[in-house]
């Protein structure tokens, strides 16, 4: 491992940590919440519905995808955490959500599975095409061609995740490596450090759209 030493790094605590849940498998609507989550109810009228209706609720999908603002000093840096398996479904969930792409700076891919990357494309795309810049963090890991074997035996491929090459052609910079990188990194404000290794996400009790405040 040949990234910075973590215990040199000088870290200054948040004053605010958002976290929206942006695609996930599990719907809000009829589900307990905790104390700390607001519901998708609350947060697409936020985004700017006026009725609830079908067309202005989030779409429920295989996978995952979070979005994570912090802001200390009066600084705000804004974070992608997977993008979920399916662009259309993303952006449509964005869109309600209210949630401006174009101030998305990074994305942090956990692991090569499609169900937390496939909708990288779409999600650069957006970002690009309303005047941001991104850095997409992943290792050369996540690359590897994969398949389910089901019960039967038969072996099935699964699709096969967006390649560098082609999160570059859409205007990405994009960081292939296994070595600890810093995230959001800016004069005056801290750093979020990703580990050298592919992070591996617990199930989250959290149901898509709600957001949590830390």
């Amino acid at each position: 491992m040949t990234g910075p030493d973590p215990h040199s790094l000088s870290l200054i605590p948040l004053d605010l940590l958002t976290a929206d849940v942006l695609t996930d498998d599990v719907s809000d609507n009829y589900v307990s919440k905790t104390l700390f989550a607001v519901s998708e109810f609350a947060n697409v009228i936020r985004g700017g519905a006026t009725v609830i209706s079908g067309e202005a609720l989030l779409c429920a999908n295989l996978g995952f995808g979070l979005r994570l603002v912090s802001e200390v000093g009066g600084v705000r840096h804004t974070l992608l955490f997977d993008t979920g398996p399916e662009g259309a479904i993303f952006i449509r969930n964005c869109a309600n959500l209210g949630v401006p792409l174009g101030e998305v700076e990074a994305i942090a891919v956990s692991h090569g599975h499609w169900d937390h990357m496939a909708a990288l494309p779409a999600a650069i795309d957006e970002i690009v095409g309303r005047g941001g810049r991104v850095t997409v963090h992943v290792n050369p890991g996540m690359f590897d061609e994969r398949a389910i074997r089901l019960q039967s035996g038969r072996i099935v491929p699964v699709a096969k995740v967006p390649m560098p090459e082609e999160l570059e052609s859409r205007g990405a910079t994009v960081i292939n490596s296994t070595d600890e990188q810093l995230l959001l990194k800016s004069p005056g404000s801290p750093p979020l450090r990703r580990a050298a290794t592919t992070i591996c996400l617990a199930a989250d009790p959290r149901p898509r759209g709600s957001r949590t405040r830390c």
